[in-house]
């Protein structure tokens, strides 16, 4: 039984404190802060001991995730840390999660929304108790390499070092297979090291796990792009299974005038460079796209549209707008939103924070599309045309796109970052291996089973099922690391 059943009653929920903006956005440190240990224990004591937990279990509703889709415990390790237990409480989070150093950082918590106190209340902060449950545990040394009791003798390629791929060889490893993962960039950790900034997920944690799974048994390469720098069939014949776990890294682009002007970038490509130098030699050797004294437009929302508002910010950019084809959400649920479906309301992510902090407003500009780029003499970019847009039924249950007539308008513009999605796999490993796809170009393998059209040859993460959540890649990678055990043992013991 819950040691405090009636705790949410009592406390309200607080969340951790955030480095002021003006003094965050002059260095690429974290600038999140932890709560004391006994906020901690009360925000813990908000769990409600509900008859159905639908915090730990994750599934998609009206097309969002709702729940923890890789199951963690949460309501047992909310009553450990409310009594103190904080040994235990790591144990229990360990059980079901490889990273929770990551989930608790990037992760957007749709443990969350599904947590029956947000029918009423505000939910409990089941994300930063995960963040200071791992926290703690490296501190007090609990957090260990996980060398296995024996070798199989058998052995896995693992093809991309992402959540993924890091998850599925750390699966296979405990599992006593010898696994090789493969990174075709200079450092592990695939979108958790080039694709997310620093200060909102510090290099050097992602660092602390590798060299842990790299302690425990499993070898990483890096700078080898597999189909490229090794040939794909060659992995097929040096191992007895291999898993795809490439990511969905082909970015959607935005054909309209001018789109060949100089000046205009994917968001990875700004996003990845300036991490990688800020690593190398703090920016010293100039391999970056710089934003410093320029009106930087980014078109599009969502995580790496938010970690391009707050990378220009550091940079110093003179002016930052960001557009979003989607009209504003509203302060609370519709009523076509309802618990435990996750909340389509408005909120201001740590980017827009900054940019609101600096400049005075929310940089979002909502319902809005671009029409044509405009470049100076020299074939740069200069200014952005768009109009505003109206979103009405089609009679079919579906939205239509209309424009506004008299909306127009031109903005300044010298960089562009587009941050529209992604597509599906970058690479044309599937093709080299001879990977069927599926409608959306991701690698075909049923989800619960991960086994692709190729003997042996798996596949998992956003190469799989396309862009998707940090937390989603786990789930996945631990389920074909489960599936490619058994494919090799003819059973398996793993989750």
């Amino acid at each position: 039984m819950k040691a405090k059943a009636r705790g949410f009653l009592e406390h309200q929920r607080e969340t951790a404190a955030e480095r002021p903006v003006e003094e965050r956005i002059r260095d690429w440190q974290p600038f999140h802060l932890h709560l004391s240990e006994e906020k901690l224990r009360n925000q813990a004591m908000r769990c409600m001991d509900c008859g159905i937990p639908f915090c730990h279990q994750g599934r998609i509703l009206n097309g969002m995730t709702s729940g923890c889709p890789i199951n963690n415990l949460i309501p047992e390790w909310n009553d450990l840390i409310y009594r103190g237990q904080w040994r235990q409480a790591y144990e229990r989070l360990h059980k079901t999660n490889n990273f929770p150093e990551f989930t608790g950082l990037v992760c957007p918590a749709p443990c969350e929304a599904g947590c029956t106190l947000g029918i009423h209340d505000p939910p409990v902060t089941i994300k930063s108790i995960e963040y200071a449950i791992i926290d703690r545990a490296f501190e007090e040394g609990w957090v260990l390499p996980g060398v296995p009791d024996h070798r199989t003798g058998r052995s896995v390629a693992v093809i991309g070092s992402g959540p993924a791929g890091l998850a599925c060889a750390d699966q296979l490893n405990t599992a006593g297979h010898s696994v090789t993962v493969f990174e075709r960039a200079d450092r592990v950790g695939g979108l958790l090291m080039y694709g997310i900034p620093n200060m909102k997920l510090n290099k050097a944690i992602v660092e602390r796990r590798v060299n842990l799974m790299a302690q425990s048994g499993i070898e990483f390469i890096t700078n080898c792009e597999v189909g490229r720098d090794v040939a794909a069939e060659m992995l097929l014949i040096d191992y007895d299974a291999v898993v795809i776990c490439t990511g969905a890294g082909a970015p959607r682009d935005l054909q309209v005038p001018g789109r060949d002007l100089q000046g205009i970038h994917y968001a990875m490509d700004y996003l990845g460079p300036n991490t990688r130098s800020l690593l190398d030699t703090d920016h010293g050797d100039g391999r970056f796209i710089n934003a410093e004294g320029l009106d930087v437009v980014v078109i599009g929302g969502g995580d790496t549209g938010t970690d391009c508002v707050a990378t220009a910010m550091r940079q110093g950019c003179r002016s930052l707008t960001q557009f979003e084809i989607l009209p504003k959400p509203p302060l609370s649920r519709a009523v076509d939103n309802p618990w435990p479906q996750w909340p389509k309301v408005y909120k201001l992510d740590y980017g827009q924070e900054e940019a609101l902090g600096i400049f005075g407003a929310d940089p979002r500009t909502y319902a809005i599309m671009t029409t044509e780029f405009l470049g100076d003499d020299a074939g740069h970019v200069e200014a952005i045309r768009t109009v505003q847009v109206s979103w009405r039924s089609n009679g079919h249950g579906r939205p239509r796109l209309e424009e506004l007539p008299g909306t127009d308008k031109v903005w300044p513009a010298q960089l562009v970052l587009l941050s529209m999605g992604f597509l599906g796999p970058q690479q044309s490993l599937l093709d080299q291996v001879g990977v069927d796809r599926d409608a959306r170009s991701n690698a075909w393998a049923e989800y619960g089973d991960f086994h692709t059209n190729i003997e042996g040859v798996f596949a998992a993460g956003d190469a799989r099922r396309g862009q998707s959540l940090v937390v989603w890649a786990i789930n996945e990678g631990r389920g074909a690391a489960r599936e490619v055990d058994r494919w090799l043992m003819g059973e398996t013991s793993l989750p």
